[in-house]
């Protein structure tokens, strides 16, 4: 079987077929930086780099491009409460989520454009709008896109330009000649600070939010790419809004495609509610972290199929902890582990068996990404691991295969002395790391960054990581619980 994914465009499982045989392009909607990752965004990052591990076992070279949003009301607000330049507010976000991922598993993308990093190409897309009649210059000298100039608006929301209503967080513009209309420069105001303006032909002013996945896709993806992903909250505006623009401005000589499979992953709730930082209602990726291992996590974030709700709760997370272990203890043989290939050779294994399991296992990727299957048939497996205990030629291969399993899955890579516990390094004790993180803090204040990379660097290399935040630093096994 090949592989089908579910396009949120045309809302039904789809043979996946890419543009260019063997290449896939892949483009996904990052995150904003004005504050800490929540577990909703963990959700996106594990996911979509399972669909490129995946993609990349099954023989396809992967261009994944995953943006930073770094300009946006919200973070010239945090950042002018907190007098700091933009720059250097949201660097230090930007660290935090990298160290975010380094904990839950996940490879680097292709690309992670900064938003700020294309400001030209964005304002080429604007000029491309104005000359095509699809975008037009308010009374208040911001440049905004016309939905109605575009007939197609609303297809992938499901919903005709008349059925759409302003949103309630979005008051109504009178400068505007639809509600709906959406900017694409704001013009700069008076009171705005400098570090959150560019010059352009249409005078002072920053890109508006929709603007920015459009232009920054083209850059590096081109005209038509194969996947577009992000969170099921951002199919409506934020998607529709890309689609309008990039047809309008981008697409000539009929060719009407901007992406060919759209993929959306459901949300996390607390609560029944779902998780957002504007309500309130979250949990961090680091508060989490200081309860359970970044792999239990990831396991909590992939047991569910991608597009339903995740319920989010302790009691979750400690099921997803003893399933992870009993997946670990069907590596061992007699508490010893047998394992002799890496994780690549793993992987080929799994995808070569002719175990009923693995295939069902690959079937079941396969089948859009249907990862409670997954589980299912790996467990099934494990099962199949420990009953092979006499004979010896045949371990070898079956925990390998299961180890293959894990590797697509971004599970399954501590050695087993690891699972079995975590303990501080020989050569450091707790007050040692403490007098080292001190020290390094003292370095930045004085500036002497040399002293402060070299102190982290020191620390990572004996598996500690160390996570900046405003006003403190903590440190971390990077397989273990964070101590403070």
């Amino acid at each position: 079987m090949g592989l089908k994914l579910f396009n949120s465009l045309t809302r039904k499982k789809e043979e996946f077929r890419p543009i260019n045989p063997g290449k896939v392009s892949m483009y996904v909607c990052g995150m904003t930086v004005y504050n800490f990752c929540h577990v909703g965004h963990a959700r996106v990052m594990v996911f979509f780099d399972l669909v490129k591990c995946w993609m990349e076992a099954k023989g396809f070279e992967v261009v994944y491009v995953r943006n930073i949003t770094d300009i946006d009301d919200k973070i010239i607000e945090a950042a002018s409460k907190k007098n700091e330049k933009i720059r250097d507010y949201t660097d230090k976000y930007i660290t935090a989520m990298k160290e975010d991922e380094l904990s839950l598993g996940n490879s680097n993308p292709t690309h992670e454009p900064r938003a700020t990093e294309y400001v030209p190409e964005m304002l080429d897309l604007v000029e491309l709008l104005l000359n095509k009649g699809h975008a037009y210059v308010s009374d208040t000298n911001d440049i905004n896109f016309s939905i109605r100039s575009f007939d197609e608006y609303g297809k992938l929301s499901g919903k005709s330009i008349n059925q759409l209503e302003t949103g309630t967080r979005v008051a109504i513009d009178p400068s505007k000649k639809d509600p709906n209309d959406f900017v694409l420069w704001k013009a700069a105001k008076p009171e705005e600070r400098k570090d959150a303006l560019w010059d352009s032909k249409f005078g002072k002013g920053r890109p508006g939010w929709h603007l920015e996945c459009s232009a920054m896709s083209h850059a590096l993806l081109g005209d038509t790419f194969d996947i577009h992903g992000g969170g099921i909250d951002l199919q409506f505006p934020h998607h529709e809004n890309e689609i309008a623009q990039s047809l309008c401005g981008y697409k000539k000589n009929g060719n009407n495609k901007y992406v060919n499979t759209w993929m959306h992953v459901g949300f996390v709730t607390i609560g029944d509610e779902k998780m957002s930082k504007s309500s309130g209602n979250f949990k961090t990726i680091k508060n989490t972290l200081n309860s359970v291992s970044g792999e239990t996590l990831r396991y909590f974030l992939l047991k569910t199929h991608y597009r339903k709700p995740l319920g989010f709760s302790e009691k979750e997370l400690k099921s997803s902890e003893n399933s992870l272990k009993n997946l670990y203890d069907a590596l061992l043989n007699d508490g010893k582990s047998v394992l002799k290939r890496d994780n690549d050779e793993c992987i080929k294994l799994v995808i070569g068996s002719k175990n009923i399991h693995a295939i069902n296992f690959c079937a079941a990727l396969d089948d859009d990404f249907n990862t409670p299957m997954a589980f299912s048939e790996m467990f099934q497996y494990a099962k199949f691991c420990k009953k092979q205990s006499k004979k010896e030629s045949l371990i070898d291969d079956s925990r390998d295969v299961l180890r293959g399993m894990g590797s697509v899955l971004g599970l399954l890579g501590d050695s087993i002395k690891e699972k079995k516990e975590v303990r501080l390094p020989v050569s450091l004790s707790e007050n040692e790391i403490s007098r080292l993180v001190k020290q390094r803090t003292n370095a930045k204040s004085e500036k002497n960054y040399e002293l402060a990379d070299k102190i982290r660097e020191d620390l990572a290399d004996k598996g500690i990581l160390l996570e900046d935040a405003p006003g403190d630093t903590s440190w971390k096994f990077i397989r273990g619980n964070v101590k403070k």
